[in-house]
């Protein structure tokens, strides 16, 4: 694939671990969709970033083939995209030990997500987990991304490749692009099914607080039905926390729908929660169809899959290697 010259170059990643949720897709990958024709877009399966946590070989392997086939299925196209599997172009290692020696200690020291997670597994802060913004800003600069799509909290990480490739660049000269953090506007915030004033995430501990892309439709039907939400009865959006069940599954069927707050209130007027929580999952469930018809397709075809990986490493990799030779002659190494 060619890659034009009149448009910016975007770069996103996303780890394989867990299982990516509704709110994953309509808050991210459904808008990724959008940008691949905006920008020459890179995507990747962050699975060097996963393994700072411990995971199960043959897991690993699994889900870092489930991820790059939703990637496919979502409607990412191998023709305006580049998409790949991190650890199948080794320059993202080699050129992070490089860009390591050019991160201070107090700065890596400060990356709040370094911070949450050794919290959370206080028995396994290793050195992998707290150099991983450094793999990040390889990540990023080897294609010399221009933006990068973030939430906030991981603006702060592309705040620290900015400051390093400055750095560089201003010990060797012009070398890398300085990327811009953009936070998308478009995509909703989805947040859990079970506690509306926490976001959806596919770590949590309750299935039923998540809809996962994959699931069949009678199990998105169930969760829906067992969200929580008021005693009120009533379908409208409100201010306060009372309502923020309602407001969530409002927010879900107006992403899928397109129908505004005010054309929800007047269709389910006089109807009570029941038969809102069965349109909303109906309508997530026709949204997702084609996404797992799609994903089926490719997971049951893995020698395409697999030549779709591979010829992505090869395009990456023929990238990536224009950056780190430029890199490598600079610092002093041997051709």
């Amino acid at each position: 694939m060619e890659f034009s010259q009149d448009k910016k170059t975007m770069l996103s990643m996303i780890k394989p671990t867990g299982h990516f949720t509704l709110g994953n897709y309509l808050g991210a990958l459904r808008n990724w969709v959008k940008l691949q024709d905006e920008y020459n877009s890179i995507f990747a399966v962050a699975d060097l970033h996963a393994i700072t946590i411990r995971l199960e070989p043959k897991a690993l392997r699994q889900q870092t083939l489930q991820a790059y086939a939703i990637l496919n299925a979502i409607g990412l196209d191998p023709k305006k995209s580049l998409m790949f599997i991190q650890s199948t172009v080794p320059a993202h290692a080699e050129l992070s030990w490089i860009l390591s020696c050019y991160s201070m200690y107090g700065e890596m020291q400060r990356m709040t997500q370094f911070k949450d997670k050794s919290k959370k597994a206080p028995d396994n802060v290793n050195l992998g987990l707290f150099s991983y913004p450094s793999l990040m800003n390889a990540d990023i600069l080897l294609y010399q991304a221009d933006v990068v799509p973030v939430g906030i909290d991981q603006k702060q990480h592309v705040e620290l490749t900015r400051t390093v490739a400055n750095r560089f660049n201003g010990i060797y000269g012009e070398t890398f692009k300085i990327p811009e953090p953009i936070i998308p506007k478009v995509g909703a915030k989805i947040m859990s099914l079970q506690n509306p004033l926490e976001k959806m995430g596919k770590s949590d501990s309750n299935e039923n607080a998540y809809i996962r892309i994959l699931d069949d439709p009678d199990t998105i039907v169930r969760k829906f039905k067992r969200a929580v939400t008021d005693s009120q009865a009533r379908v409208y959006f409100g201010d306060s926390s009372e309502k923020a069940g309602i407001n969530n599954l409002m927010t879900i069927y107006s992403a899928v729908t397109k129908k505004s707050f005010e054309e929800i209130e007047k269709e389910f007027d006089g109807k009570g929660y029941g038969d809102f929580k069965l349109a909303v999952a109906e309508a997530v469930v026709e949204e997702l169809k084609p996404v797992q018809e799609r994903y089926n397709e490719l997971m049951s075809d893995k020698a395409t899959l697999e030549k779709m990986y591979q010829e992505g490493a090869q395009e990456a990799a023929y990238i990536a290697r224009k950056t780190l030779s430029k890199v490598k002659r600079k610092v002093g190494f041997v051709k």
